[in-house]
């Protein structure tokens, strides 16, 4: 049992939440129940240690059998060392520190059909949210493109319920790079852009390998960045919305996407 918060390796695993620790060890944060079952379930090899509470919880038993399948060191620690450890306020009883795998673009969009490429998106949430939209709408490959937050945030990872381990992920020094690279690999490039075409219009522009590009949340995209895309489409607006969230557009263009290749 690890009872001391303020332990030098408490401290180590806390600073996991900040960019540059967690760059410069090679390692994350993975919090909650649910992340940590997907990690173990989809990617054990990526688990370092599993950190759990003691507890009679239904998940605290499932955890323990899955940290043993996938050869997982699990290790008990107090509430306080846990709150110490984790990136929330109020943790749920487990975290896991897992590796950083590089997955280059090439690997990332080997055999692709749909493929999402978030450039310079900075909130965690729609990061996250737009990953785990991507997952259920049956892409192959999510790509941080500029200087977008990581994909391995405390913050992105819980918003991806453990979507994040469930297909490749990249990031792309600049989007020039992710596009080239999705071009390379035979896909289409689509930007998403309100001064764009008809999204209703463009059903056959959606039925082959297509990588959707999405831009900042405040700013969108520019129009050199426009015009590395093959094509710009846009959601129509039916009501009096002035516009949608970056992960709601997101969710619909890939879905409109994963309905046209599977008509």
């Amino acid at each position: 049992m690890i009872e001391n918060p303020k332990a030098p390796r408490v401290r180590k695993i806390a600073a996991l939440a900040r960019k540059k620790d967690r760059l410069l060890a090679g390692f994350f944060l993975v919090e909650g129940p649910q992340a940590v079952r997907e990690l173990l379930i989809h990617r054990p090899e990526l688990a370092d240690t599993v950190f759990a509470t003691m507890g009679n919880d239904s998940w605290q038993h499932e955890m323990d059998r899955l940290a043993d399948a996938g050869g997982v060191p699990i290790e008990r620690v107090t509430d306080s060392v846990l709150a110490a450890m984790a990136e929330t306020v109020h943790p749920q009883g487990v975290v896991a520190v897992a590796k950083i795998e590089e997955v280059s673009l090439a690997q990332a969009l080997a055999g692709a059909k749909l493929v999402a490429i978030m450039h310079e998106v900075r909130d965690p949430g729609n990061a996250g949210t737009v990953l785990r939209a991507a997952d259920a709408a049956g892409a192959d490959a999510v790509i941080f493109a500029g200087d977008c937050i990581d994909p391995w945030h405390p913050k992105v990872v819980r918003s991806t319920t453990g979507s994040l381990f469930h297909l490749p992920v990249a990031t792309a020094a600049t989007l020039a790079d992710a596009v080239d690279a999705a071009r390379s690999a035979g896909l289409s490039v689509l930007a998403a852009d309100v001064r764009g075409d008809d999204l209703m219009s463009a059903d056959a522009a959606l039925t082959g390998p297509v990588a959707w590009v999405f831009g900042n949340e405040a700013r969108g995209l520019s129009d050199a960045e426009r015009d590395l895309t093959d094509r710009s489409l846009r959601l129509p607006i039916f009501g009096k919305a002035e516009s949608l969230n970056l992960a709601t557009a997101a969710s619909v263009c890939l879905y409109t996407t994963a309905f046209a290749q599977r008509s």
